[in-house]
């Protein structure tokens, strides 16, 4: 099942759990740590950011990743600040499964600015855009390795939480704890090569 599929097809927790884990891989560029989005995780493990919790652990987020005027910010940055200014005040409805969808588009090509060796229309053909070939069973070919990898991710993600539910969140938070390290690491060479 291609990635625009597993979307479509997920529930509210699955959405919710998908767009932030998208938005947590990114976090290294707002200059955020490993423990900056875990009030927004903590409210998906009851139902699914129903009720106060997610809407209070969303305010909490946005004041400890507020940052500068965007003036002078790279692109790349500039989407991950969109990803936090796009999350919905309630987790549920069109909204959620918008943002899931716009957080899934703008990871990706936060990854593909961070390494871009790969061209737009070969990243919304793995996605399966437009009934395009390529995203079933994480088809990568013509993708970068960190690309490819961010793809998978946000697959193993959708599964797991439409497979396992709440229960699904442990490993999901895993997968993006690993993917936001991989980020982090790209983000610091890239500063070095630029100092």
């Amino acid at each position: 099942m291609s990635l625009v599929e597993l979307i479509a097809r997920a529930d509210t927790r699955g959405l919710a759990g998908s767009g932030l884990a998208c938005f947590d891989r990114c976090v290294p560029l707002l200059g955020g740590d490993d423990e900056v989005l875990r009030p927004l995780w903590a409210s998906l493990a009851g139902d699914a950011g129903d009720g106060p919790g997610w809407a209070t652990g969303l305010a909490q987020v946005r004041e400890r990743l507020a940052g500068p005027d965007a003036e002078g910010e790279d692109e790349a940055v500039l989407l991950a600040r969109r990803m936090l200014a796009a999350v919905p005040a309630e987790c549920s409805g069109a909204g959620i499964r918008a943002w899931a969808d716009a957080c899934s588009v703008a990871s990706l090509r936060v990854h593909r600015l961070l390494d871009p060796a790969v061209d737009a229309a070969t990243v919304a053909a793995a996605r399966g855009e437009g009934g395009a070939e390529g995203g079933e069973e994480g088809g990568t070919d013509g993708l970068s390795p960190l690309v490819a990898a961010e793809l998978r991710r946000q697959v193993t993600v959708l599964e797991v939480l439409a497979g396992h539910g709440p229960a699904g969140l442990r490993r999901a938070m895993e997968v993006s704890t690993e993917g936001r390290r991989v980020l982090r690491a790209v983000v610091s060479r890239r500063a070095r090569g630029r100092g």
